[in-house]
């Protein structure tokens, strides 16, 4: 039987469930893009499928509005994919275990995938069903967005006709986006070389942190454990020799770390000294984080190496760790509270001739956005290792005159008795790309409330996916 059967809005639900059943990670969108084209062809709907598995859906005016300004209605089909420790989920063929708690629907053990499949889940209800009064819909779907926004790089924007373009991809309801920050990748390789190992291994996890979308919450202060573990790495380094035999963690770049592990080789004599050093270390963590990170842990058992770093090359991969910039960098001088400028170091990997450490940068401020790039390009060539910033995407800059925005404001208040929250966002949203290529196009972002995204406590919550699906109708209602 279906979880979410009885929840309403009932067709909203009910797609979301079916695209829960998909495996739809990033990079493994084919399936979720080729059941919309599905979807498209049963309903003898006009459909574009292109080969970076985006999917334009076309659906014409309903009677009155056959002559209306198309409206585009716009979501990503990726998911990211986190579990919790332990779980045996493979996201590349498992659905996802769905469950309701407390008006909330969750996944258990993982992410819900509620960015952005409920986005998903509206527009296929709003093009399934033949009551709803609306203007002309182009529903986008667009590809790999949590990895670098790599479907609507792709998009050729010359297949859209619509100049209004309603981005369902925020995550606090009662809030109108109308900007959001720019980015890019960075990614730096510091190359190893090996040894014989000589000495005992030990292997230690730092884990259990609530983690979080590195956007949306960078500002809270959660614990990254890769951050975590450049510290106790130089902690230790200045306590006793030792070398590093491999380090890796993270899931994703926009993601804050919530497991880091690394294998380190020490002397026997050593051995007792670090155990200690590393339980200490637990101590003063949970006595900095207070109550904010109450799952966190730091395990510490016995492994083997028969190959280590070198010890230059493991003070490298520790100097750059240690030293690298994360977290905020400033707050915006105009709008009190709202972060400017920020990284995060999404995911470290470690191969037979590099570690390698993945941060994404944002900012509203391009000469911010391009000083950030100088200072890790300049520490990846202090340390000698090789720097590469990609997936560079503009900012969305707020448009004084938008008539989307007014439609959009008009109909909140009239359903709500207030005036919605107008706000730009320091996330980066597609809306950037879609305008940089289409600088006509006007754009306004919206969303349910969902709470922790890109963490295994994400949690959608159900009265306002019903709010927001029913002010979504209004929205198409109201713009003839």
């Amino acid at each position: 039987m279906a979880v979410l059967s009885e929840l309403e809005p009932k067709q909203v639900f009910k797609f979301f469930e079916e695209i829960c059943m998909i495996p739809h990670g990033s990079f493994n969108t084919k399936e979720i893009s080729d059941y919309c084209v599905n979807f498209a062809k049963e309903r003898n709907l006009e459909v574009i499928q292109d080969e970076a598995d985006n999917v334009i859906i076309r659906k014409p005016g309903t009677e009155g509005y056959e002559d209306s300004e198309t409206i585009i209605l716009q979501g990503h089909l990726d998911m990211v994919c986190e579990k919790a420790a332990g779980s045996l989920h493979d996201f590349k063929k498992d659905g996802l275990e769905l469950e309701i708690q407390d008006g909330y629907v969750t996944a258990k053990n993982t992410t819900l995938g509620g960015d952005d499949g409920i986005a998903v889940a509206m527009m296929l209800a709003v093009l399934d069903s033949e009551e709803i009064p609306h203007p002309p819909v182009e529903a986008l779907f667009t590809s790999d967005e949590e990895v670098g926004m790599g479907g609507a790089n792709a998009l050729d924007m010359d297949c859209l006709t619509g100049k209004m373009l309603i981005n369902i991809d925020s995550e606090e309801e009662g809030i109108l986006t109308a900007g959001c920050a720019g980015g890019f990748r960075f990614d730096t390789s510091i190359p190893i070389s090996y040894e014989k190992a000589e000495g005992e291994a030990f292997q230690i996890v730092i884990g259990g942190l609530t983690g979080g979308h590195s956007g949306c919450e960078i500002h809270k202060q959660r614990g990254n454990a890769h951050v975590l573990m450049g510290r106790l790495l130089n902690h230790l380094r200045g306590q006793m020799p030792f070398r590093l035999a491999d380090i890796a963690g993270g899931s994703a770049d926009n993601v804050i770390a919530m497991e880091c592990r690394a294998k380190m080789v020490v002397s026997p004599e050593d051995k007792e000294t670090c155990r200690n050093l590393i339980c200490e270390m637990e101590e003063i963590w949970k006595a900095e984080f207070g109550g904010d990170e109450p799952e966190l842990f730091m395990n510490v058992k016995e492994d083997k190496a028969e190959q280590a770093f070198t010890e230059q090359d493991t003070y490298r991969v520790i100097s750059y760790i240690t030293a690298m910039p994360n977290g905020v960098i400033g707050f915006e001088r105009q709008i009190e509270g709202q972060v400017e400028t920020s990284l995060n170091a999404g995911v470290i990997q470690t191969t037979d001739e590099a570690v390698s450490v993945s941060h994404l940068v944002r900012s509203s401020v391009e000469s911010r956005k391009a000083e950030l790039k100088e200072r890790l390009y300049a520490l990846a060539e202090l340390i000698g290792a090789e720097g590469e910033a990609r997936d560079e995407y503009p900012a969305w800059n707020y448009r004084k005159d938008s008539r989307l925005r007014e439609i959009m404001a008009e109909v909140y208040q009239k359903l709500y008795g207030e005036k919605p929250q107008v706000m730009t966002i320091h996330a980066g949203l597609e809306c950037g790309l879609f305008v940089g290529k289409k600088p006509e196009l006007d754009c306004i972002s919206f969303g349910p409330e969902l709470l922790d995204v890109h963490s295994v406590n994400e949690r959608m919550n159900i009265e306002s996916v019903k709010r927001s699906y029913n002010y979504l109708l209004e929205v198409l209602k109201a713009a003839r």
